[in-house]
């Protein structure tokens, strides 16, 4: 595939002081822009005093008449970043997203991707952004390579190169072999795939994907989970918005949750799970049940325990304490030959987390 269109990360180019934008923006101005991009070198660039930033909201405002959708949001995200957009209905998620895609005017506030303001310069954010809706449309009668080719002649791709551009998108999203099939024909994964692949033609910097797993069977959503830890190594950013919490979990290495057009929480997945321990929860599972009496009264004298019940053969165990108090619980235990099978940490998940800060109510 030729350097402007390929799907691997760019070598930057050279600024020569003249212009080399359609849209009046000047090459040292493209050069500021793409010297934040994902090159080939990340190691390199992970080195440098500040991460770069793929997104950037700043008071990020709309209104919808008297509706308020957006209020003030703020928000970064980082290139390279699986970045996981989690709230309930009429939270303000694809009103988020279609500003970011240049297809929705804010009503005050700012949005950047890769330094490019999405009010000030549309069509570069066209050209920076693949935006993948939940409800895509496919033509009647139009093979997959007739619909990849019609999208490749919007983006404007030469004709000479689209040939082997759609060859490159088809063989990363595993549909080589469909590309005379009919698109209105495909499984509601296979479409799925079609319209990635028709995301990616014009090779975007950072992909805005809506719902990308609904309706998908459990084959296709790790297929396709697999798919974007792909693009990820080939240095996408890439933004999912899901109702689907665990598939999140598994590929999302960054997430915001929004409620009511507020965002209550943004970062890594790990620190936002771990602000919400305010203790410790341990499942005991004890090898003689007729020992629990036994177990329960040991836990109860061991320091930072809180709280202690009963669950058939096992006891739940809420603790405030540190690792080496841990270690004398067990102890405790095994000087008193209390056998227990199973000693394990409840872990908080993304559901849990989800479930704690939001409420519930609609923007």
């Amino acid at each position: 595939m030729n350097e402007e269109h390929s799907l691997q990360p760019e070598t930057p180019e050279i600024d020569n002081g003249e212009p080399s934008t359609s849209d009046g923006e000047t090459r040292s101005e493209a050069s500021q822009n793409e010297s934040s991009l994902p090159h080939a070198e990340p190691k390199e660039e992970a080195s440098a005093p500040e991460r770069n930033v793929a997104v950037k909201i700043r008071g990020l405002t709309k209104n919808y008449g008297n509706h308020l959708a957006l209020d003030k949001l703020d928000l970064d995200i980082h290139q390279g970043d699986i970045f996981g957009y989690i709230g309930p209905n009429g939270a303000g998620k694809t009103t988020t997203i279609r500003i970011l895609a240049a297809l929705l005017w804010p009503s005050s506030g700012s949005a950047q991707v890769e330094g490019v303001d999405v009010v000030k310069n549309p069509f570069r954010i066209k050209e920076l952004v693949g935006y993948m809706p939940d409800a895509f449309g496919v033509y009647d009668n139009m093979t997959l390579h007739e619909y990849l080719d019609f999208f490749g002649a919007a983006y404007r791709i030469p004709r000479k190169k689209r040939r082997q551009v759609i060859e490159d998108v088809l063989e990363l999203t595993d549909l080589g072999p469909k590309r005379q099939d009919q698109v209105s024909a495909f499984s509601r994964g296979m479409k799925q795939r079609a319209c990635l692949a028709k995301t990616l033609l014009h090779d975007p910097k950072v992909l805005i994907l809506d719902e990308p797993a609904s309706g998908l069977d459990p084959r296709a959503r790790i297929e396709f989970r697999e798919l974007l830890k792909e693009l990820q190594r080939m240095g996408k950013t890439i933004i999912v918005s899901s109702h689907i919490l665990t598939e999140l979990s598994t590929i999302c290495n960054t997430v915001g949750i929004i409620e009511t057009g507020n965002l209550v929480a943004a970062g890594d997945v790990e620190s936002i799970l771990a602000s919400l321990r305010t203790s410790r929860e341990f499942t005991i599972k004890l090898l003689d049940k007729a020992s629990i009496d036994q177990a329960e009264e040991i836990i109860e004298k061991c320091k930072g325990v809180k709280s202690v019940e009963k669950l058939g053969g096992s006891l739940r165990v809420m603790i405030d304490a540190t690792e080496p108090e841990i270690a004398d619980m067990v102890r405790a235990l095994n000087e008193a030959k209390v056998a227990f099978t199973e000693f394990r940490e409840e872990q908080v998940d993304l559901e849990t987390a989800f479930m704690t800060l939001t409420q519930g109510r609609l923007a």
